[in-house]
């Protein structure tokens, strides 16, 4: 076959690489599933660790299996002194994305089973990382702002110990529950561009933590998980639910790309959208925040009447992390902290049948030159 025979899928659209029995999007109810189960099911039965477990082991645990997790997660969240010093050397200048993955390659260089690519040792591995991420989420937070770090607790589940490391005190339930909804919508996406990245780190048979802090270096993108800050900045920079419109048709007449809509997957709306709104809304009440509920109503309406394009879950996820107090900078880290789940879920798959992800590609430069020789050169 020719050059000019050859059909390129930029992007990779369409492309099918391999099988996963992680997650799907089942076009005939347009539902995210993990391992089957229906993700907004999930969201409304279970909590995050519970999803955790599900997507590490293949089931939901049983209430023992449970308690074990929980207690080996409750037992290694806190960091290093080593990972602390690393994280104050670095400028409060530095994107809160550039301090995690350097956090998280310090952490993999002090993991005694660093080298040790088993599942039993990435699963292992995968448990203190989802652990001390938020540890790193939070004090880089509080570190900004100028206060104390506030130390993590072991009689409190993932997300209501998220929240108090970062925030020094413990929200109502309402407000716990509509963040551990949001981690459990994160959590997973198939071969999503970070989740590939670390599955191409991976295949080359480099170790667990090398794969995730690749994975969080795509996951920076605007393109991928920075559009829940850059959602926020679309929400300020329209200020009032009456501009929205004006401000749409300017946005789209200067072929602006509208941030928290659309998706490759998804041709009749991103599943997860109608599960995450129901939280924010929650929020919404809770915070009583109706002017930022009317800037959203409104952008969501006038896209879908000029360009029938849906939200994605970026879009009420941004607004939610808002309105719980995080700074807008540190929504992608949020994201880290979930999708480490799913992350370290493909790193074990792909070792369980690896192959060296290789592509090929079209080299349209220059046909074959030479340099000419030069005297004194043997």
């Amino acid at each position: 076959m020719t050059d000019t025979e050859t059909t390129i899928h930029k992007g990779l659209a369409g492309v099918v690489v391999d099988r996963t029995a992680i997650s799907k999007v089942n076009p005939e109810t347009n539902s995210l599933l993990y391992r089957g189960y229906p993700v907004q099911e999930l969201a409304k039965a279970c909590t995050f660790e519970e999803v955790a477990y599900l997507l590490w082991h293949g089931d939901l645990p049983d209430a023992a299996q449970l308690a074990e997790f929980e207690t080996l997660e409750r037992s290694l969240r806190d960091l290093a002194p080593a990972v602390h010093r690393v994280i104050d050397d670095l400028p409060t200048t530095a994107h809160p994305m550039d301090v995690l993955r350097t956090a998280v390659s310090v952490i993999g260089a002090l993991d005694p089973l660093a080298s040790k690519s088993t599942s039993e040792a990435n699963l292992q591995k995968g448990v203190a990382l989802l652990a001390q991420i938020p540890s790193i989420v939070a004090y880089d937070q509080r570190r900004r702002r100028g206060q104390e770090i506030v130390r993590p607790r072991d009689d409190l589940g993932f997300s209501a110990n998220f929240l108090w490391m970062t925030f020094g005190e413990l929200p109502e339930e309402a407000v716990v529950d509509a963040f551990d909804v949001s981690m459990i919508l994160y959590a997973e996406h198939s071969f999503n561009a970070s989740t590939f990245t670390a599955r191409v780190v991976t295949s080359t048979l480099s170790d667990l933590h090398s794969a995730i802090v690749a994975g969080i270096g795509a996951l920076k993108g605007p393109l991928h998980g920075g559009a829940n800050e850059a959602v926020m900045g679309v929400i300020d920079e329209i200020g009032t639910a009456s501009r929205a419109e004006e401000w749409l048709d300017e946005a789209l007449a200067s072929k602006r790309k509208i941030m928290g809509f659309g998706h490759r997957v998804y041709k009749n709306g991103d599943s997860r959208v109608p599960t995450m709104k129901a939280s924010l809304d929650v929020l919404v009440d809770h915070y009583d925040a109706g002017p930022l509920k009317a800037i959203y109503d409104a952008l969501e309406q006038a896209m879908e009447e000029r360009k029938q394009i849906k939200p994605n879950l970026d879009f009420p996820s941004g607004p939610a992390y808002h309105l719980i107090g995080f700074d807008t900078e540190m929504f992608t880290p949020l994201f880290v902290a979930s999708r480490v789940v799913g992350w370290t879920a493909h790193v074990i798959e792909q070792l369980e049948s690896n192959s060296l992800i290789r592509p090929l590609s079209v080299y349209d430069g220059p046909d074959e030159r030479h340099v000419a020789p030069r005297e004194g050169r043997l």
